[in-house]
């Protein structure tokens, strides 16, 4: 098995608290299913939307992240799969696709010390 990473995209926090709570029924569900199949390595969290961002040689630090809200990582999950195919199947179960957003599927290298 590989493992790959999930980052999460796009607004996930709208709709009545009823609607709420039944969204996040859905992503326990999901998350309930990936484990239950031996997919799910690390639930990761949600990201505050906050932070800050240190760039360049200079290692400025300007409040962040600064991008268009469909664009912003609003979590993560660490998986394991075959290959990133098998990968990418997985992710369309994710319960931020029905509300617009994204699962940006990356695989994580394996580094020899």
């Amino acid at each position: 098995m590989n493992e790959f990473m999930y980052l999460f995209r796009g607004s996930d926090a709208s709709g009545s608290p009823a609607e709420m709570q039944q969204h996040m029924q859905r992503w326990t569900a999901w998350a309930k299913e990936l484990t239950e199949k031996g997919h799910l390595k690390r639930p990761g969290s949600p990201l505050d939307p906050t932070g800050k961002v240190v760039q360049g040689k200079q290692k400025a630090v300007v409040d962040g992240p600064f991008a268009e809200a469909k664009d912003v990582v609003g979590g993560y999950m660490l998986i394991e799969a075959e290959d990133l195919a098998h990968a990418v199947e997985l992710s369309k179960g994710c319960p931020i696709l029905e509300r617009g957003g994204s699962v940006e599927v990356r695989p994580i290298w394996k580094l020899s010390h």
